[in-house]
């Protein structure tokens, strides 16, 4: 038995166990973490287990992810219990990731009953009980493991929720991580008769004109440093404003920045009030987690993230010269 079955393990039978859960995914989540989290949140209530599912302000998701069943009747941060029975957090590498929602996190760490559901290998296991596998392809991957072990049977909700995690953290099935385990529990999930087109084009294909617009204009600046094999781009407050459109708008950016043929690293930078969100790929030797390590994120070695004070220049340059280390440190 692994680590991560045994944490599994204890993760069932305090679940099983509880009175109620409450569940927290990462602020501004993403196709996993939002799948993941209302995933187990439908479980829960099919089997009359009370439940709460939330992240932290601003409580919206992209437009992406609005067909997902039950976000209408998510909890909003400020009334999400202060103290639960049981917690439970979905692709969250960090305390810090939870912002407000940290405070009853760290309540139920201290009762021995925070559960921590993640698959990234930066993950800080700040949980009372880690299940964090990072040869999963998606933390929904490791929520069809737990209700598994809970002898919880699917619904249709709960199918749709986590074929979302798992088709947007495989990126449509052809990152590194799309095992026979990822086919076998896609081809369970869209047993229970899902919209499989649908779902791909709002996901992946379906945006507003205006953020056409704005793609046009960040690929225009777009750089390539040919000697890093690095491609970056930027958007910035005043662009959002200009075209009218909303920063989760632009969650998509990177995998059209990443198409660049002639680099292996690509990132996509975006001003906001708290700070420089960055986005980077890798689709070579570089492990982009060990580049957002050193700026404070963490993720996959192919796909990681971190938010930076700025200015954007100042972070650009930072993130050349640790592209620059990166790639140094593989030479023989």
């Amino acid at each position: 038995m692994t680590m991560a079955d045994a944490a599994l393990a204890r993760a069932v039978a305090l679940i099983a166990g509880a009175e109620s859960v409450a569940l927290a995914c990462h602020v501004e989540p993403d196709g996993d973490a939002l799948g993941s989290l209302l995933g187990l949140h439908h479980l829960c209530l099919q089997q009359g287990k009370p439940s709460v599912a939330s992240w932290p302000e601003p409580f919206v998701v992209a437009p992406h992810y609005t067909f997902l069943p039950g976000l209408g009747a998510c909890t909003k941060p400020a009334e999400f219990p202060a103290h639960p029975d049981v917690m439970v957090t979905f692709d969250c590498g960090s305390l810090d990731r939870l912002n407000e929602l940290g405070a009853p996190a760290r309540s139920a760490a201290e009762r021995g009953r925070l559960i921590v559901l993640d698959h990234h290998r930066t993950n800080a296991r700040y949980g009372s009980i880690n299940v964090v596998d990072p040869s999963a392809a998606a933390t929904a991957v490791v929520v069809r493991r737990l209700a598994t072990g809970l002898g919880w049977p699917l619904s249709r909700d709960a199918a749709l929720c986590l074929y979302t995690g798992l088709v947007t953290d495989t990126g449509r099935f052809q990152y590194e991580a799309t095992t026979p385990e990822v086919f076998a529990l896609a081809g369970e999930l869209a047993g229970f008769d899902l919209p499989i087109a649908r779902i791909s084009r709002q996901l992946f294909e379906e945006h507003r004109f205006a953020y056409l617009k704005l793609v046009a204009a960040c690929l225009a600046r777009a750089e390539l440093d040919r000697d890093l094999g690095l491609v970056s781009t930027w958007v910035t407050e005043a662009d959002l404003e200009a075209f009218d459109v909303a920063l989760p708008e632009t969650e998509g950016l990177i995998d059209l920045v990443r198409r660049a043929q002639e680099a292996d690293v690509a990132c996509v930078l975006k001003e906001t009030p708290g700070g420089i969100r960055v986005s980077m790929r890798s689709v070579g030797a570089v492990d982009v987690s060990d580049v957002a390590l050193r700026f404070g994120g963490g993720g996959h070695a192919f796909a990681s993230g971190f938010t930076a004070d700025g200015p954007l220049e100042r972070v650009l340059a930072d993130i050349r010269e640790a592209v620059r280390e990166a790639k140094r440190s593989l030479l023989p």
